[in-house]
């Protein structure tokens, strides 16, 4: 008998000279059409390097006139592009926007010649916080990349990156701002992070997530196997759980949460146009998403839970934000159980991992434990590393999360504000809970995954003031409706950053002062030792 087999796949071969090029987009249409000038931008400026430097460009895929843009904007439409592409040629994946790591993680995982992820340094579109998910989703995957970035590559620093990537095919930066953790002389720091590596192990935690794999974010997806080492398990739960769950919250319920907000000083940004417009009745689905998230968290006995954030639910209800902002924060309208005998999570946060990423899930749920041993304020937030400019002598990195921070990270709810989310993203609308982070000193931490393993990246940085207009230039030069943190890192410059970060998120949580910060920071370093995972220590910290 005979059989009709599957022809092999025969790529075209390598042309001498020619380097590829291929762009990763958004799953969203709005999305992919308004970032597409700002991507043709990018494109043309790395394209005039490379041929400065001696080489011809060519697109690895058309751009889609009915459509409006050239990026990939699907899994399989990575695929289909990859088969047409020579697997030996040098390949550039050209960022000047967000997108969705999936789309291209296969063709890049199978592709055998140097890879380099390139992004504009523009806080317009996020094309850096692209390449930083893109970067760390190709470190999980163990798929070998250099990654690069500039304005415009017209300058000297960059176009030498581009000529050491051709030559030789890799490009190493600067990391000499990471050491192991040492060995840590006993003391209560030290003990009390042991003590509560060890109660995470024989307890255990449970980690709530409505719908895994957020926006492509496949560095943000932690195994089980990973997980349950920690002590930590996850419950998977259904977006559609939690709109079903909203459905059974009372208008009384929903408007006790906007008077205690209203009551407390917080500002709402309203009006009467829901397609444009933040209003009335987008904030109370958001209230009512609040009452249910906690009350299915309370369901399950969960220590964290993570709302997987855009696909999906913004077609259904107004946006998640303001719910996880409130849920992040210690003072928070009270919600009590279904029959109403007790109140949920009394007198504490419930910590909330946005866009379900469980980086900072496994992150916030230690920084909770210690901090709250400590005394301190635990709310924990993540931020995207958005971009960052020199100010009165200093770098200062704008770290701007899509939606919501805790409102004691502004100094309280009289400092925080509602907007609407953009209506590109949200076409159900939903507000923010937004501010300008205060002044003061912070822990930041990633946990990601490298070769196999769990590993964790710890640095110190000072929250700074700046002039109010610098702000607002700031906030017009990325997207103004979100929270913003003005953050100096503690030895630690702006490439040395972009070169080891392996996440689009950091996460931080704040301390008193400096001497406590410190402090928080060993004993959060020993808990993490103790439990496993590989330990880094960034820049300026002392342990």
């Amino acid at each position: 008998m005979t059989y009709a087999l599957p022809q092999p796949l025969v790529p075209p071969a390598a042309e001498p000279g020619v380097v590829y090029t291929v762009a990763s987009g958004d799953l969203r249409p709005s999305a992919n059409i308004t970032g597409w000038p700002s991507q043709q931008k990018l494109e043309a400026d790395l394209a005039a390097a490379l041929t400065d430097l001696g080489r011809s460009v060519r697109r690895g895929h058309s751009v889609d006139e009915a459509k409006g843009h050239g990026f990939i904007d699907g899994q399989r439409a990575g695929i289909e592009v990859f088969k047409q592409l020579p697997p030996d040629a040098p390949l550039i994946v050209v960022e000047g926007v967000w997108q969705y790591s999936h789309h291209v993680l296969a063709g890049l995982r199978s592709h055998r010649g140097p890879i380099l992820v390139v992004a504009n340094w523009s806080g317009e579109f996020p094309g850096l916080v692209g390449l930083l998910n893109l970067t760390a989703s190709l470190t999980k995957a163990g798929v070998a990349h250099s990654v690069l970035w500039s304005e415009d590559f017209t300058d000297d620093w960059a176009r030498e990156g581009l000529r050491t990537w051709l030559e030789t095919g890799t490009l190493t930066h600067d990391t000499s701002h990471v050491r192991d953790l040492p060995a840590l002389k006993a003391d209560a720091e030290t003990e009390l992070g042991a003590a509560l590596a060890r109660q995470l192990r024989e307890e255990k935690a449970v980690i709530g997530v409505f719908d895994e794999g957020c926006m492509g974010m496949y560095n943000a997806i932690i195994d089980d196997e990973l997980l349950n080492a920690l002590g930590v398990y996850k419950e998977r739960l259904s977006q559609s759980a939690l709109v079903v769950e909203m459905n059974k919250v009372t208008d009384a319920e929903a408007q006790a949460v906007r008077d205690w907000l209203d009551a407390a000083g917080m500002t709402f940004h309203t009006g009467t146009d829901e397609a444009t417009e933040l209003t009335d009745a987008q904030l109370h689905s958001q209230f009512k998403m609040y009452v249910a998230a906690l009350r299915l968290s309370d369901d399950f006995g969960l220590d964290a839970v993570g709302i997987q954030y855009q696909q999906g639910l913004k077609d259904t209800v107004p946006a998640s934000d303001l719910a996880e902002g409130l849920l992040n924060n210690v003072e928070r309208p009270a919600v009590l159980s279904r029959d109403g005998s007790r109140e949920l999570y009394a007198g504490a946060p419930l910590p909330h991992f946005n866009e379900v990423d469980e980086g900072v899930a496994v992150d916030s749920l230690a920084t909770n434990r210690v901090w709250t041993a400590m005394g301190l304020d635990p709310a924990t937030t993540l931020h995207d590393i958005r971009w960052g400019e020199e100010y009165d002598g200093r770098f200062v990195w704008v770290f701007e999360i899509s939606g919501s921070v805790p409102a004691s990270h502004h100094g309280g709810y009289d400092k925080s504000y509602s907007k609407r989310q953009p209506p590109m993203f949200f076409p159900l609308g939903g507000g923010t809970l937004s501010g300008v982070s205060k002044p003061g000193e912070i822990v930041w931490s990633r946990v990601f995954i490298m070769d196999g393993v769990l590993h964790v990246d710890l640095g110190r940085a000072s929250v700074v003031e700046l002039p109010e207009e610098e702000t607002r230039r700031r906030l017009d030069a990325t997207t103004p409706e979100w929270p913003i943190m003005h953050a100096v890192l503690h030895g630690v410059t702006r490439d040395q950053f972009m070169a080891r970060h392996k996440a689009n998120h950091l996460n931080v949580a704040y301390a008193p002062d400096a001497d406590t910060a410190g402090k928080a920071l060993r004993a959060k370093a020993t808990m993490f030792r103790e439990l496993g995972l590989r330990v880094h220590l960034c820049g300026d910290v002392s342990v």
